[in-house]
């Protein structure tokens, strides 16, 4: 090795500490990874994967365009560890849950009291207890020091911990060191980099979606507002 070599190498921040990259490259995660099961995604996150055991913010345009159709392949991954569904917007449908390949026996729906304090205390109990292979947290509005709270309990286990949040929540501050928009596309959704340890993407990276089987044999209206009367619980949990 040359002597340009030899001090190149001796100066690279991961020679300094794993927890250091430069603002041209992706970091090298801390923590172990999920598979995302699309390649094109897992190539743009530090370490190749959803991070377990932190904070995951996903901030989506509306309720039902994909999210969960997003987080399945790594769901699917976590064997027959328990999934923790947590104040979702829908009651949970045994058949939508089917067509993502989702056993319903594995799942478990948590509602809390009106206050949204108790769905952010419950959240942490799960992620404390680290018996949860995943752990999808629906809010609309949570305090930075609940935040806080939420992403080191997370770091005690390696829970998969994502907290889905409306577009709006972008413009806060957020511990999470993965924070992804989520926006409606035909085909598929387009995801952008709010957050990430890595260089800033400006652009979107569309990823195509296939329809589940439900889906296709019961299209579904995914402009219906949130706030009206709900013809079908799917778009939530077929998303």
């Amino acid at each position: 090795m040359s002597r340009s070599a030899s001090l190149s190498a001796a100066v690279a921040p991961e020679a300094v500490h794993p927890s250091l990259w430069l603002a041209s490259q992706l970091a090298h995660s801390a923590t172990r990874c999920a598979d995302t099961g699309f390649a094109a995604l897992s190539a743009q996150l530090p370490g190749g994967g959803w991070p377990l055991g932190v904070l995951i913010d996903l901030l989506v345009q509306q309720h039902g365009i994909g999210e969960l159709r997003l987080l399945r392949p790594a769901l699917l991954g976590l064997g027959k560890r328990p999934i923790v569904l947590l104040q979702p917007p829908h009651a949970p449908q045994a058949l939508a849950l089917a067509a993502l390949g989702l056993e319903p026996s594995q799942l478990v729906w948590i509602r809390s009291g009106a206050k949204s304090g108790d769905a952010l205390w419950a959240a942490e109990q799960v992620l404390r207890s680290g018996c949860c292979g995943a752990l999808l947290l629906w809010q609309n509005h949570a305090r930075g020091e609940t935040l806080r709270r939420l992403h080191l309990a997370a770091q005690s286990g390696d829970t998969l911990f994502c907290m889905l949040r409306p577009l709006a929540a972008a413009q806060d501050a957020s511990p999470a060191p993965l924070r992804l928009s989520l926006h409606t596309a035909p085909g598929g959704i387009n995801i952008g980099f709010v957050k990430r340890r890595g260089p800033q993407r400006d652009t979107p990276l569309f990823l195509p979606l296939t329809p589940s089987l439900l889906q296709r044999h019961a299209p579904l209206d995914r402009t219906t507002p949130a706030t009206a009367p709900a013809r079908s619980i799917l778009p939530a949990l077929v998303g």
